[in-house]
This record gives C-alpha cells, sequence and structure tokens, in this order.
C-alpha cells in the first residue's frame, strides 16, 4: 500500500513517542498525580415566607322585604271561611284558603309585612263587622300559613274593641309566631323599637304609625298605646332603631283619602319628611282601600296605598277589590349600608263569595300564568293598576 509523505511523517512520530524497536527507547515519564478540587458547599438559604393569603371576604347580603293591602275582614268573609271549612270535612271557620294564591310569593321573602287592620274578638265572639270590628281568632293562623312574619297593626280601627281588643289582638298574633308593629301593651314594649332578623342576620325595624283612631280615644294613662302619624317621631324611632342595631329601616303609615288613588297633602308631606332625615329606607301605606301610586320620594321608596288584599267592601266600590303587593329587594354595600337594588309590584284581585262560592283574592301574574276563566277580568284590573301604580313616575319598578 502507498502512504503518503505526511501520514507517514505522523507515524513515525507515533513510534518514537512509544519506545519503537530501535535501540535506546526513552523511558516513559509517569503523569503527575491528579490535584484533587475542594468544591465549596452551595450556601445555606433562608427560605422567606409567604404572605398569608388574604382572608376570604364575607359575602354581602341581600334581604327582600313584601309589603301588601289591608287585610279587612269583613262578615262575608267569616262566612267564606265557614265554607271552606265545610269544604275539608271541618267545623268553624278556614281563612287559608282565601289568600292561598298570595302565599307562594309572600313566604318566599325575606320578610312579609301583612297589615292587620282590625282588632280580634274574644274566641267564639262575639264578632262584629263596620263600623266597630272585632274578628275571629282564626285569622291569624291563616296570616302564618301565608308566609307572613310581621303584622302592623296601627290603624283608625286599632281601638275598635278598646284596651282589651287592642292587647289581645298583640296576643293573637304572637301566639301564632307573628311580630307587630304600631300597637302596644306596655309602656316598655312602646319604648323598645320592633325589630326582625332575617335567617341570613339582616336586622329590619318596621314601625307603623295611623293618622286617627275613628274619634277613639285613646284608653286613659296609656298615650304610649297606639303610634299617632308624626313624622319626627316616626325619624326618632328610626334613629333609635339605626342605634339597637337596624340595618334597614321600614316606615308604615296607615293615612289617605278613602277610595281615592289620589295621594293626599298629610301623605306627601309625611313622605318627604321621613325620607329627607336619611333614616328610612322604605315607607308603605294603606287605609285608602284602592290602590295609589308608587314613586320614590328623595330617593327613597314610597307605596303610598297598597289597596285591599282582603275585603268586602260591595259593589258600590268596585275598585276595593284592586290591590297589589310589592317588595323591594335591599342589598349590602361594602360599608355596611343597605340600598335598594330591586323594586316590583304583583297586581292583585279579590273575588267576592258569592253563593256556595267563596271570596279569594288572586295574584295576577301567577293565575294568568297557570290558566284561569277569570283571565279578561284579571286582565282589566291589572290595567287598572298599573295605570294608578305608575302615575306619579316609578322608573326602576317593574310588574311581575
Amino acid at each position: 500500500m502507498r502512504v503518503t509523505s505526511s501520514l507517514a511523517a505522523v507515524v513515525a512520530v507515533l513510534l518514537t513517542a512509544c519506545g519503537g524497536a530501535s535501540g535506546g527507547a526513552n523511558p516513559v515519564t509517569a503523569p503527575a498525580p491528579a490535584t484533587t478540587a475542594t468544591v465549596p458547599a452551595p450556601p445555606t438559604r433562608t427560605a422567606t415566607p409567604l404572605p398569608p393569603s388574604p382572608p376570604t371576604p364575607t359575602p354581602l347580603r341581600s334581604v327582600t322585604i313584601n309589603v301588601s293591602g289591608d287585610l279587612l275582614w269583613h262578615n262575608s268573609l267569616w262566612h267564606s271561611a265557614e265554607l271552606d271549612a265545610r269544604a275539608a270535612g271541618d267545623a268553624g271557620m278556614d281563612f287559608a284558603p282565601q289568600l292561598s294564591s298570595v302565599a307562594a310569593y309572600v313566604s318566599a321573602a325575606d320578610l312579609a309585612i301583612c297589615h292587620s287592620e282590625v282588632p280580634f274578638a274574644p274566641p267564639g265572639g262575639p264578632y262584629r263587622n263596620y263600623p266597630l270590628f272585632a274578628v275571629p281568632q282564626e285569622i291569624a293562623p291563616a296570616i302564618k300559613a301565608t308566609g307572613w312574619d310581621l303584622c302592623t297593626t296601627a290603624s283608625n280601627h286599632a281601638l275598635d274593641a278598646g284596651w282589651d281588643g287592642l292587647v289581645r289582638t298583640i296576643e293573637v298574633h304572637r301566639t301564632a309566631g307573628i311580630l307587630t308593629a304600631g300597637t302596644h301593651a306596655s309602656a316598655e314594649e312602646a319604648s323598645h323599637p320592633v325589630l326582625f332578623t332575617t335567617a341570613a342576620g339582616v336586622r329590619v325595624a318596621v314601625i307603623s304609625q295611623t293618622y286617627g283612631l275613628n274619634g277613639l280615644p285613646k284608653p286613659e294613662g296609656k298615650p304610649w298605646s297606639v303610634d299617632l302619624l308624626d313624622a319626627g317621631a316616626a325619624v326618632a324611632q328610626a334613629a333609635a332603631a339605626r342605634a339597637a342595631g337596624a340595618d334597614i329601616v321600614v316606615v308604615h303609615m296607615h293615612a289617605g283619602g278613602e277610595y281615592s288613588s289620589d295621594v293626599t297633602p298629610e301623605q306627601a308631606a309625611f313622605a318627604d319628611a321621613v325620607t329627607a332625615a336619611g333614616e328610612v329606607d322604605l315607607v308603605f301605606g294603606q287605609h285608602a282601600h284602592v290602590v295609589q301610586p308608587i314613586t320614590r320620594v328623595n330617593g327613597t321608596w314610597v307605596v303610598f296605598g297598597a289597596g285591599n288584599l282582603i275585603a268586602a267592601s260591595g259593589p258600590g266600590q268596585p275598585y276595593t277589590y284592586d290591590g297589589l303587593l310589592a317588595q323591594f329587594t335591599f342589598t349590602e354595600q361594602a360599608d355596611g349600608r343597605f340600598e335598594a337594588t330591586a323594586a316590583e309590584y304583583a297586581p292583585t284581585m279579590i273575588t267576592r263569595k258569592s253563593g256556595s262560592r267563596p271570596a279569594r283574592v288572586h295574584l295576577i301574574p301567577d293565575e294568568l300564568a297557570k290558566g284561569t276563566p277569570l283571565a279578561a277580568e284579571l286582565r282589566r284590573s291589572a290595567e287598572r293598576t298599573r295605570a294608578v301604580v305608575y302615575a306619579l313616575g316609578a322608573d326602576g319598578l317593574s310588574e311581575r
């Protein structure tokens, strides 16, 4: 094989380095021992603790408050309750069926407030109709079964059955598990705000006042027995309720012109005064027995009159069979105060007892959704109510 000159030179060098066969080979020098390198230990590190996780914020709470018209128990409604009891195979009176249409809506609210216009009679009677009422105690369990938590009792009929009737009315409600506001069985009771605490822990104070007592005097020595319409007193009560821990304050006014949808100067002045003070979150009223407008006064919702929820005033007063329920949602803000964030109303209509047909109140939107032979009549009632409700402007108010 032919080797190139460059490759031959490389081979010669390698043979010399390895001590080739030609005599006198140079000894191979042993390599120097390897130097042991010391690897420095890694620096010690102190772990920096992570910052603590921020606390989970408490969810902001909300509360729905439902208000409605007069519970005005005329004698034909007692007879209607007898019909319903007999239909169920019972004796006595059963008032719950008259109210059953509104029960789901009422009971779903965090606080449902009714207005008990008239006092209760002793057990078993005697019962009295207009003008000085004394009505069956069987009404109270029906109020509770419908879902109401609290009833306002300041009205022009509060003393129809005297001092005994006033106290009895408070006791019958409370025995059924229903709070009352506006009438008082003792001076001590009158000096403390009425507070309802919702399941979420929101505390709502309810203040109830009436324009008068149909000329009846307050019981001697008991000026605190019924709260009369007084805007200054209402604001003072609202401030005291706030001091006692109320998150929301609701004021009820029993006032207005009977059978008139127009707001009276007395109603307007009262609503303006109590809402201007900044202590009150909602105002609602009864007494006119017909629907009156809903609007905002000083930024606060005011239901001037919710009409009758249940009554039987006779054919001479056809608009007393129209009514409404109104519901307001209050939501907690970052500073802890509650603001109204939603408002709605639902029109209602009463059908009278006729022969063997008992009386009923109908929650119009729900009954229309189910289908009913009364649809045309219910729609006409809703149209009348709608026209009145929005008469003063109610931006932000929706209809159920």
